[in-house]
């Protein structure tokens, strides 16, 4: 049985994503199973039902409802899988991937986003969600390959780090472009290594952090005089 008894998805569900093209039941029941008011400040607590962006600090933001049922719709997940999610952000797309895969792996930028995002999914995971503080672009190399990666922010191309943790045949959704224009991409992976990729909407996110993202590598010091290769 699938949403409220009877079958009757909540009301919010079936005019933000039902209406709108998200037909994966899995997905929908997880949209079900975990409250976003439990991602969201008391501040916000009334936009928990609307289809916007709800702004968490930093800059950041819990993703509008339905991209994240499309990112996660066109993961094409069956259950089994190991997903990276880049940007925890809130924690909530994390806690409904969790809800759809074997085991999940996030990774937030901002270390007081990181602490506020682990407690709440510690309260509303399903299967194991591994949570680390750091540069998300580079990925989890240790844990990969992965067989879905989910990236909630924009960088201006597919981070390399990210397409050589993604599994042959696995599927990677992210937000490409600049600051005023962005198209969220599906790419997935052939047996070969390259990524077919595919556009799916127009998109408006925040700005991936790190090496491979948004931020170009600070340029190295020059060495201090009377150094190695430093002036006399």
């Amino acid at each position: 049985m699938f949403g409220r008894p009877g079958g009757r998805w909540p009301r919010w569900i079936e005019r933000q994503l039902l209406r709108r093209g998200i037909e994966d039941e899995r997905v929908l029941q997880a949209f079900c199973d975990v409250p976003r008011a439990a991602f969201v400040a008391e501040a916000y607590q009334d936009m928990v039902e609307a289809d916007s962006p709800i702004p968490i600090g930093h800059g950041q933001t819990n993703s509008q409802p339905y991209v994240i049922a499309l990112s996660l719709q066109e993961l094409s997940l069956s259950g089994g899988e190991k997903a990276l999610d880049v940007g925890t952000g809130s924690g909530y797309q994390a806690a409904l991937l969790s809800h759809l895969v074997r085991e999940v792996y996030t990774i937030e930028y901002y270390q007081e986003l990181y602490i506020t995002a682990r407690l709440a999914i510690e309260r509303h995971h399903k299967a194991p969600v591994h949570t680390r503080h750091g540069d998300g672009s580079l990925g989890w190399p240790e844990a990969a390959p992965f067989d879905a990666i989910v990236v909630g922010a924009r960088a201006p191309r597919i981070p390399e780090s990210l397409a050589e943790q993604l599994a042959p045949g696995g599927r990677l959704v992210i937000p490409i472009g600049g600051e005023s224009s962005q198209v969220l991409v599906r790419a997935v992976k052939q047996p070969d290594g390259t990524l077919s990729r595919t556009s799916l909407d127009s998109v408006v996110f925040v700005p991936l952090r790190g090496r491979q993202g948004t931020d170009r590598p600070a340029r190295e010091r020059p060495p201090a005089p009377g150094s190695p290769g430093g002036a006399p």
